[in-house]
């Protein structure tokens, strides 16, 4: 049988990570399909017209088709199923995913295109329902699916999931068996948790992936990113976990093996403010860490304890000033429109934001997604509706109708906050000793103002201290490009090449040279 794993964010372009990139999820399940011996088919039919993607699905002619839904593409998911039930009619289609794991009986209705929904983790539940499928045997018992039987929903027991997250495959070693992916874009993304150690009332993760959080070893993550970097050339990477700092110990050891093995690559992560110490953030950082991004949300204790944060301002300040003091970037995200916001709430987060001064940050209106605490609550408080998300035709649905004049402020103080950096990285090289993230921050900081010597002079550094490390070659070839030095630059690039030969940025510089 051959398998077809599609995701479609419903928006008509792909400048967007959130366009571009499909969830980490389905790529597991394409990868476990792979290794289990099936027929998968990885397919982003992002912004792509529907007679476009029935061509596609004519070409392969997939007899099981799995869909990706998520809340903001949840009536686009819907779309889709329908557009493939037209195209192959004997198709068995599958939904799964954040959103359909809670809101099954929206998509199990009476004429429904889907035949399966898969709930909460999926790659075993995958698997068996494949294999059952393949071997035409009864698929009805097995646990964490619903279906449609005799004019009603049946929901078997939900499924338990793995305790060994090292036992999956890694996706990227599977991403070139597909359609319309970006492939290095979607590598950059990985994963390393299931599970978070909060419980936000706005966040679904402790009730999609249990409250256990699940880890996956130092050695596996970093032989992850080791493969990536030879196959596709990337330096660069953003660890997409809920809190990636929840197990101190296992990020020591993530950090020293990344030292031991030469990676030399620059990342970023999520973390909670009451996750991170002296140690942690110095380790991270001379392993590579050039950016902390912190969930701070507000500046009002009031706000905070409606979300769940569960954390204190002065929490916040202190772990934000030791990221600045270490030298990480620190981003910060922000939650506006919060029912019962006062001004003043608003004025504490503003003062907040100029206090702590964060590099960036999001604002982002407070939403309502099933199976969180602050949708359970607005339901048994008859605030919202059940039907909300059948009814609605818009991607968010926010918790204030009138949203927009929070978050405005909000936006506001974070372009007007930019931090002026005193030559703190002077203490950051005495106190870290040589670090090459040190160097890297500190050189786009000046060469972001004009002053080129300055910047070449700490990328210079890296190439002397660490012939190896490609991101001294590769920036001093962006600089000199910059500069108008094309014979430089293009001897900068074949350097990095010739330490990752499959460095796209390097080819693509080589290329226009």
């Amino acid at each position: 049988m051959k398998i077809l794993l599609a995701y479609q964010s419903g928006l008509s372009n792909r400048n967007d990570s959130y366009i571009s990139v499909l969830p980490t999820g389905l790529c597991y399940l394409h990868a476990c399909l792979l290794e289990a011996g099936h027929n998968s088919l990885l397919a982003n039919f992002s912004a792509w017209p529907p007679s476009r993607i029935i061509d596609e699905l004519q070409l392969f002619k997939p007899n099981i088709i799995g869909i990706s839904q998520w809340t903001h593409n949840r009536h686009h998911s819907v779309e889709l199923a329908k557009l493939c039930r037209k195209a192959l009619p004997d198709s068995i289609i599958v939904m799964g995913g954040g959103h359909a794991t809670f809101c099954y009986e929206d998509i199990l209705t009476e004429r429904s295109p889907v035949d399966i929904v898969v709930r909460g983790e999926a790659e075993t539940t995958l698997l068996e329902l494949v294999t059952a499928l393949c071997s035409k045997s009864a698929w009805q018992s097995i646990p964490g699916i619903a279906f449609r039987f005799n004019g009603e929903i049946v929901e078997t027991p939900p499924r338990k999931n793995i305790d060994n997250l090292d036992q999956l495959p890694i996706p990227a070693r599977y991403l070139d068996i597909s359609v319309g992916v970006d492939i290095e874009s979607q590598s950059e993304f990985i994963v390393t948790t299931r599970g978070c150690p909060s419980t936000c009332f706005f966040c679904s993760s402790p009730d999609f992936w249990g409250k256990k959080v699940r880890f996956r070893s130092p050695s596996a993550i970093v032989e992850e990113i080791l493969f990536i970097r030879q196959k596709f050339g990337l330096i660069y990477f953003s660890i997409r976990d809920d809190t990636f700092t929840a197990d101190r110990k296992r990020v020591l050891e993530f950090c020293r093996l990344l030292q031991e093995q030469g990676a030399n690559i620059l990342w970023n992560c999520q973390s909670r403010v009451t996750a991170i110490d002296e140690e942690l953030v110095i380790q991270m950082k001379r392993a590579g860490c050039e950016c902390i991004q912190l969930g701070v949300e507000s500046g009002s204790p009031q706000i905070l304890r409606q979300l769940g944060k569960n954390i204190m301002p002065s929490q916040i300040e202190k772990a934000c000033s030791l990221i600045r003091e270490i030298g990480i970037n620190l981003s910060i995200y922000l939650i506006s429109d919060v029912p019962g916001e006062t001004t003043d709430d608003i004025r504490k987060t503003v003062e907040l934001v100029r206090t702590i001064h964060p590099d960036d940050g999001y604002v982002s209106p407070l939403a309502y997604y099933p199976g969180t605490q602050l949708y359970k609550e607005a339901l048994a408080s008859n605030s919202i509706t059940s039907d909300i998300f059948t009814d609605s035709p818009h991607a968010a649905l926010y918790a204030v109708s009138s949203h927009g004049k929070s978050s405005q402020r909000l936006i506001k103080a974070l372009a007007n906050n930019k931090q002026v950096k005193s030559n703190d990285f002077k203490q950051q090289k005495a106190r870290l000793g040589y670090c090459y993230a040190t160097h890297v921050i500190a050189g786009e900081w000046y060469r972001q103002r004009g002053e080129f010597d300055k910047a070449e002079h700490e990328f210079r550094e890296i190439t002397i201290r660490q012939p190896l490390n490609p991101w001294g070659w590769f920036l001093l070839g962006d600089l000199y490009s910059e500069r108008g030095n094309t014979s430089k630059g293009k001897e900068c690039y074949a350097k990095v090449l010739h330490i990752i030969p499959e460095h796209g940025p390097s080819k693509t510089a080589l290329t226009l040279a």
